[in-house]
């Protein structure tokens, strides 16, 4: 049977997503909710389609995730240790049921970037931004926890605190390597007294400690200042440092001159002493200052991770940058010079900053790391969801991470990456709920009855019918965007998706959804995942927790 293109378009490179806060509310709402003490929440999942062609058929999988089965009490208060003493704190029951369950989160207060995640004696490391003392920015320094599966966390003490002139307004964003000898160094960006950005090393107290509980930072720090042409304000977030073809190791740094995006590159024969190389490891006019740059290799073939950075036609290299003008993660995947150190995109008109991007959603600042216990490589980032500062007070606490991610290079279109939630996170998956072959007729809510929890896991796929002339659906449009009309607007595939949030009478809710449409501009498919929130009146921190699909 030959492939179906429409269905393929579900998992070419074109898809994306965006928030719907001013698009127009969907006429015919349906609902994906789960069960709680408030009577507006019902205990349902619905599907919808609301697309103008004959029906499409659904399978679907459900499933409650075990640590939320048992729901908190609503009438009761919860107690827990502080993470930094042993002080107790009480927090009200219903905001804690709203809490998040399997996505990385300290118990309270702010949190932001991912920093130096590495796998050492056994254990998954985690480090992020952390504001120990409030649910605002501020303050910042590292937080810390291990796990055995980055599922289950165990918090332990802070590990980096600014109290050093370079240092001393925050420890910022940065990475840990490896060195020769398997200890770990931590590399990070400083805020000093003059508000200057310098780059510094820390190094386990204890090397021998699984669980790395002690930092001592470097006497000589900060071992790297502003170069010349570079704003003391605008040169931060060391990344991962890797040994060279030629034995040294080298790094980058992110910048920016006026406009354009640069990615430093420091060269090392210690991981201590570093040395500006004459050329960056890359550029991009008008792409403005790169935060959080990330450069690692792929295998072409596999889903297996690489550590080693040598030129290969058999490996591709992404470099990734956090673009601090819009707050989104950009990629490109390319070639490595290993003479001239430097890196050269396959195609210029998807380079850094102007092309791919991991996640159209709330993702940021997100940090990649080799895992040599299965030889994969595992993707972090924080979601920054869209509470504003109030209600963030209000709750205690603000900011989720991602659920970790295996990356690999999509082998099919040879043009981007492949991301899906790391294997361990089934472990989390109760009593599976299926439905497969339902017919969905334009304008159809389906109900998927028999899974009840806040926390649901969701498998959905839709098959098309075969359309052997697809030119003569594009209706003259050549282009869909998720803000034009949100889940209301009617074409020929779409919008067809899941709605959440959604209350008894479907007057609260939020739509996930896909819509599908022919370019005749590229003759192919395109496949656009959007989120529309118009419908969505209740904060967010005062409702069930959001749906992850």
């Amino acid at each position: 049977m030959s492939p179906n293109p429409l269905f393929e378009s579900l998992f070419s490179n074109s898809s994306s997503t965006d928030s719907q806060r001013n698009a127009e509310s969907p006429a015919s709402p349906g609902s994906l909710v789960s069960g709680a003490a408030d009577k507006r929440w019902p205990r349902f999942t619905s599907v919808f389609w609301r697309a103008c062609c004959v029906g499409c058929f659904v399978a679907l999988l459900l499933y409650p995730t075990v640590m939320f089965l048992s729901e908190v009490n609503s009438n009761s208060d919860i107690g827990f240790r502080g993470e930094f003493g042993n002080e107790t704190s009480i927090i009200d029951a219903a905001s804690w049921s709203l809490r998040t369950s399997y996505h990385f989160r300290p118990e309270k207060n702010w949190m932001n970037d991912p920093n130096g995640p590495v796998f050492y004696k056994g254990f998954y490391h985690f480090f992020y931004q952390y504001n120990p003392y409030g649910a605002a920015w501020g303050d910042i320094v590292w937080g810390h926890a291990v796990s055995r599966d980055m599922i289950q966390w165990v918090h332990l003490d802070i590990a980096l605190v600014p109290d050093k002139w370079y240092d001393v307004q925050g420890v910022w964003s940065g990475s840990i390597t490896v060195g020769d000898d398997g200890i770990p160094i931590i590399l990070y960006t400083g805020s000093s007294y003059s508000a200057e950005q310098t780059q510094n090393i820390a190094y386990p107290e204890d090397p021998s400690d699984p669980l790395l509980r002690k930092w001592v930072k470097d006497h000589e720090n900060p071992v790297l200042r502003h170069p010349r042409g570079i704003d003391f304000k605008d040169f931060r977030d060391p990344t991962t440092a890797w040994k060279d073809a030629d034995g040294y190791w080298l790094m980058t740094v992110g910048a920016k001159m006026e406009k354009t995006g640069l990615a430093l590159l420091y060269k090392s024969v210690d991981l201590k002493h570093w040395e500006l190389q004459n050329n960056v490891l890359h550029a991009v006019l008008g792409t403005g200052m790169w935060e959080c740059v990330d450069f690692y290799p792929v295998p072409v073939q596999g889903h297996h991770g690489l550590d080693t950075y040598i030129a290969a036609p058999t490996m591709k290299y992404v470099l990734k940058a956090s673009l601090d003008d819009d707050k989104h993660d950009y990629y490109a995947l390319g070639s490595y010079d290993t003479v001239k150190k430097t890196f050269h995109p396959d195609d210029t008109a998807r380079d850094t900053g102007i092309g791919l991007r991991y996640d159209y959603g709330k993702f940021y600042a997100s940090k990649s790391f080799f895992d040599p216990e299965k030889q994969r490589r595992i993707l972090w980032g924080w979601v920054n969801e869209s509470d504003s500062l109030v209600a963030d007070i209000a709750k205690g606490w603000a900011s989720v991470q991602a659920i970790p991610r295996s990356v690999w290079f999509d082998s099919k279109t040879m043009s981007n990456l492949i991301q899906e939630p790391i294997e361990e996170v089934k472990t989390l998956r109760g009593t599976r709920v299926t439905q497969r072959d339902v017919k969905l007729a334009p304008g159809d809510v389906v109900e998927v009855t028999g899974a009840v929890g806040g926390q649901l896991d969701i498998e959905l796929v839709f098959d098309y019918p075969y359309m052997t002339n697809p030119a003569q659906y594009a209706q003259n449009r050549d282009h869909y965007d998720c803000n034009q009309g949100g889940a209301a607007y009617r074409g020929v595939f779409g919008p067809f998706g899941l709605l959440v949030l959604a209350d008894e009478y479907l007057q609260e809710q939020t739509a996930v959804f896909f819509y599908v449409s022919y370019s005749r501009y590229h003759n192919k498919w395109t496949t656009k995942f959007c989120s529309d929130q118009t419908r969505l009146t209740v904060p967010s921190w005062r409702a069930l927790p959001k749906v992850a699909v």
